[in-house]
């Protein structure tokens, strides 16, 4: 099997400025691998500070125009590239696969997942209604109007290519302002691609600009537009230390900002749920993206009654992955992304098992016939795991599922609540007075009750404590690119 995509004007090779696509100001090229092989098979420019301003230069300059166009033509241009983007998924998928290592039927799903959300903020742009406010005195009329906010930073991860760039640039695109992006250094070609496919749906010269840069100049590029008052919101996904490092530096400007951070997800399992769901629920919120995502459960509880019948089942699912590159249709786990992921599982791996835990399945890196590179890891079972271990503490972000056993829901509250993390959390149970009490208790953006797959274009995704504030998708997604301005006139009161 093939990954080349078969449409080549996804791969233009080059950063969208201004309408025009450009090289780097300076000319060097950022190398992009296969993480299946370690392989380089294509190259992007390697942006600099100077290509960051002038993608601002040119955002500015188009936003009084974009922000005039109607709300219904704008939804137009989203409506026909999300039509792009559903035409071209199986080269999307491909290009996501190729870069991030996800299989293929990962890469195609993720190519619709991006795509419901332009489908959803092209719709949504029509909605973004005021309010008209009740007056306190005669004579007067008081509104609440929404408007853009203006230029854009999006900064977007490597995990999800497609989705991420997609649930930040739509909206943004949608209430009226005009952008500047950054993507991974280790997946540009998929924002790249779908930059194209914006393009080629008429959205104007300057008002989508995309910069490409290495790990080595991140930092300049972003700085940039720190730095810069005319940006005037960042929206970011990734770690915590760099969204604290964003904050920080966005205090000088005062810059709006959506920050989907790190997390460190519990799935709890009650002796009172059914154990056979809640297997198939972890696996669907665990393995998907090989654990490479960021509400992946982290730290997995199952109450002592039913805890090795769960682990039983789980094991052999476990067990029966198949772990392959994405030219192999059986895989079901591709590669991680690079080495030095695949170094920090180990490390989580090893940890555990000074400390006390016992793998069940797994723990080891694969490297066969079938597995022919660096950075496959089996996937993983721990069981006595606990709170000292690494994997409690860091998102392992990898096929690593660490196993405790608790005894009382009090006991597994507090548990569940004591991380400085707190974006997606997870429980089975069916009792329904349980049920509303752990919802309640919970310090989490996100709960999933008997429901491993959480993400969907019409629901509100981020966020509390360090993973972040704001949110992105649903209406409350489209807020977060509009400010809200209070408009008072008086003196209306005519003659009686």
């Amino acid at each position: 099997m093939t990954l080349e995509p078969e449409y080549r004007n996804l791969m233009p090779g080059r950063q969208l400025i201004g309408g025009e696509w450009r090289e780097a100001s300076d000319s060097r090229r950022l190398d992009v691998s296969d993480p299946a092989t370690d392989a380089v098979f294509a190259s992007v420019p390697d942006g600099t500070a100077a290509d960051a301003r002038t993608a601002v230069d040119a955002a500015h300059a188009a936003f009084p125009a974009w922000r005039a166009v109607p709300a219904k033509q704008r939804a137009q241009i989203l409506k026909r590239w999300n039509d792009l983007v559903i035409a071209h998924q199986e080269d999307l998928g491909r290009l996501i696969s190729r870069e991030q290592g996800k299989p293929l039927a990962e890469g195609r799903g993720e190519v619709a997942y991006a795509a419901s959300y332009i489908e959803w903020f092209a719709e949504e742009a029509t909605r973004a209604n005021g309010d008209i406010i009740p007056a306190p005195v005669p004579g007067r009329r008081m509104f609440a109007l929404k408007e853009p906010v203006g230029v854009i930073a999006a900064i977007t991860p490597w995990n999800f290519p497609a989705a991420m760039i997609a649930r930040k640039i739509a909206p943004a695109l949608a209430a009226g302002c005009t952008v500047v992006c950054k993507p991974a250094e280790d997946t540009p070609l998929t924002s790249l691609a779908l930059v194209a496919l914006a393009e080629e749906a008429g959205v104007p010269p300057g008002v989508l600009n995309i910069v490409t840069a290495s790990r080595e100049r991140t930092p300049e590029v972003v700085d940039a537009w720190l730095d810069d008052a005319r940006v005037r919101k960042v929206t970011f996904t990734g770690s915590t230390p760099v969204g604290k490092h964003l904050a920080r530096r966005s205090a000088d400007t005062l810059k709006k900002l959506s920050l989907e951070l790190g997390g460190n997800a519990p799935f709890i399992v009650f002796d009172d749920a059914d154990v056979d769901a809640a297997v198939e629920g972890l696996m669907a919120a665990k393995f998907r993206n090989g654990g490479q995502t960021c509400v992946s459960p982290n730290r997995v509880f199952v109450q002592a009654r039913v805890h090795d019948a769960f682990v039983d089942k789980l094991a052999a699912r476990v067990g029966a992955l198949e772990v392959g590159p994405a030219t192999e249709p059986g895989s079901q786990i591709g590669p991680m992304i690079n080495a030095r992921a695949v170094e920090k599982i180990e490390r989580h791996v090893r940890d555990a098992v000074a400390r006390g835990a016992r793998i069940v399945v797994g723990g080891e890196r694969l490297r066969s016939a079938r597995c022919d590179g660096p950075n496959y890891y089996a996937p993983t079972v721990l069981v006595n795991a606990d709170a000292t271990m690494a994997c409690s503490c860091e998102e392992t972000f990898g096929p690593v599922v660490p196993v405790t056993r608790f005894e009382s829901e009090a006991e597994v509250i507090a548990a569940a609540n004591d991380t400085p993390f707190g974006l997606a959390a997870y429980f089975y149970s069916r009792d329904v007075r349980r049920i509303w009490r752990v919802a309640d208790a919970l310090e989490s953006g996100i709960v999933g009750i008997n429901e491993g797959a959480l993400a969907a274009e019409a629901a509100p995704f981020g966020g509390v404590k360090e993973s972040g504030y704001g949110r992105e998708g649903s209406v409350h997604g489209l807020d977060d690119y509009m400010h809200t301005k209070y408009v008072c006139q008086g003196q209306l009161a005519g003659p009686v």
